[in-house]
């Protein structure tokens, strides 16, 4: 299978460009695509609550939960469709995972800001598994401790990103807004929580 080590220092990033099929993408963007579990939620930012500039859903295991930006989300119980999808990236990362944050950028004004991905309930080195689906989106890290340290890729339909080691300690990720007129993209994030 044909995937790419992302060279930075100070992380464990693989990427498999074309992990799923075209069959299979268009199977799986139709149903979320179609999905009624996707909502707008508002987060705290620096005090102020403002709503997210996308809209999202959490997926889990019972007695499971997940907070980031002053947002606790409780979590819809894993689709059979999400089920399959979660055994493929533990299978590929050799690591197990018990919830799926899912992102819908309706167009390209929809992004996700600067941040890591190091809440306490993740432990200290977690895996992240991030699952695309529809339009392509450049997907920037910076190094938080050197600046001249960053990575610019676009992540493609069908494709995951791997974040292993200690790569949420050492970057920050986002995916940008773009004036471009793009068509809806589907983000799924799979993680285990559970540590305190």
């Amino acid at each position: 299978m044909k995937n790419q080590r992302i060279a930075l220092p100070d992380s464990e990033i693989t990427y498999y460009p074309d992990f799923y099929s075209k069959n299979q993408t268009e199977e799986y963007l139709k149903y979320f695509e179609n999905a009624d579990f996707w909502k707008q939620e508002p987060i705290k930012i620096f005090g102020r609550e403002i709503l997210q500039p996308r809209l999202t859903a959490l997926f889990g295991e019972e007695n499971t939960s997940y907070t980031y930006s002053g947002l606790q989300m409780k979590p819809l119980h894993f689709p059979d469709i999400l089920l399959k999808i979660k055994e493929d990236c533990e299978k590929l990362s050799n690591s197990k995972f018990n919830i799926c944050l899912a992102n819908c950028y309706r167009n390209g004004q929809d992004s996700m800001g600067w941040h890591s991905d190091d809440e306490k309930e993740l432990g200290k080195n977690p895996t992240i598994a991030s699952v695309s689906f529809g339009a392509e989106r450049s997907f920037h890290f910076k190094h938080r401790h050197e600046a001249q340290i960053k990575h610019k890729m676009v992540l493609q339909n069908g494709s995951i990103l791997i974040m292993a080691g200690a790569t949420q300690h050492f970057y920050r990720h986002q995916v940008p807004k773009t004036k471009k007129p793009l068509p809806l993209r589907v983000n799924l994030t799979f993680r285990k929580v559970g540590y305190e």
